[in-house]
């Protein structure tokens, strides 16, 4: 039997315990802290200078390559505020359920992804040489991940609203397509390149941890429009007009020859203990000789 690569993933965290780094979004953290408080002294120089850009490092800067997993997303004092408080939250807990070796591992496959999507940023778009990328994408997922484990979760939104989990990462997945599908035209062409790479990034490394459950997912979904379309599937209300147009009626005691059409009113029910579908009235449900 076949393994999937998320099985793979999980056999070499489990045989290699070690390879984690404990509390590792902790130190991700502290780093977007020190960063976001250089960038607010140095006009943000320190991203500029920390963050990561293909053609920065074949500039033998490459440094980056680490540095770049603690710049942080948010520019704005609140929502960076916020985002510390929800990476917390979202990494401790995943860490808490997959343990130090995946939880790495899911960071360490997120940066190796990023990095690629730099490369293809770099060779793509015009734009790419002062395009700095982070880990925005990998957090993105990392809320995908925490929303899959935990679909019921019960988040507040703005601290007021309660959203489940897997109903606001529907949405918020909504509006990664959407910003690349309401680019404006006339921008297309020099932004497609920068966004696309970085999405795409993201998604596949989700699909790497989780493709079990998506593989699980479209099999069910198959599965059911299969049945829907076998031969051996009855379709009750099709069946059921029918047999009103053929025979006038849809159900008739099999021993008094009430039927539904006669006797609007009357309840029919099926015998479970007779060898065959055998209708009966109210009457002769629990009055009648079993048919063997």
């Amino acid at each position: 039997m076949r393994r999937s690569i998320d099985t793979w993933l999980d056999r070499f965290a489990y045989n290699h315990p070690r390879f984690g780094i404990p509390h590792l979004i902790n130190y991700i953290l502290i780093g977007n802290v020190v960063i976001y408080l250089l960038d607010i002294y140095s006009g943000g120089r320190a991203t500029a200078l920390l963050g990561l850009s293909f053609g920065s490092l074949l500039d033998l800067e490459l440094w980056r390559l680490v540095t770049f997993i603690f710049v942080p997303d948010a520019s704005k004092p609140f929502w960076f505020i916020i985002s510390l408080f929800f990476y917390y939250f979202l990494g401790n807990t995943m860490e808490a359920q997959w343990g130090s070796a995946k939880f790495t591992l899911f960071y360490l496959v997120g940066a190796v992804l990023t990095f690629l999507a730099s490369i293809v940023s770099y060779f793509w778009s015009p734009l790419s040489g002062s395009y700095m990328i982070t880990l925005s994408s990998v957090h993105s997922t990392l809320f995908l991940a925490f929303a899959t484990l935990y679909p019921d979760a019960q988040l507040r939104l703005y601290f007021v609203l309660p959203v489940k989990a897997k109903w606001l990462a529907l949405f918020y997945v909504f509006l990664q397509v959407w910003d690349i599908v309401s680019l404006n035209r006339a921008f297309l062409a020099l932004l497609l390149p920068l966004l696309l790479p970085a999405l795409l990034a993201s998604w596949i490394n989700y699909a790497l941890f989780f493709w079990s459950d998506i593989a699980a997912f479209f099999r069910g979904i198959m599965g059911t429009t299969k049945h829907q379309r076998s031969k051996q599937t009855v379709n009750f209300k099709q069946a059921t007009r029918q047999a009103q147009q053929t025979r006038g009626y849809i159900h008739k005691c099999a021993v008094c020859g009430k039927t539904d059409t006669d006797y609007p009113n009357e309840e029919f029910r099926y015998c479970s203990k007779c060898n065959g579908y055998y209708c009966y009235c109210s009457e002769h449900i629990h009055n009648h000789v079993h048919i063997e």
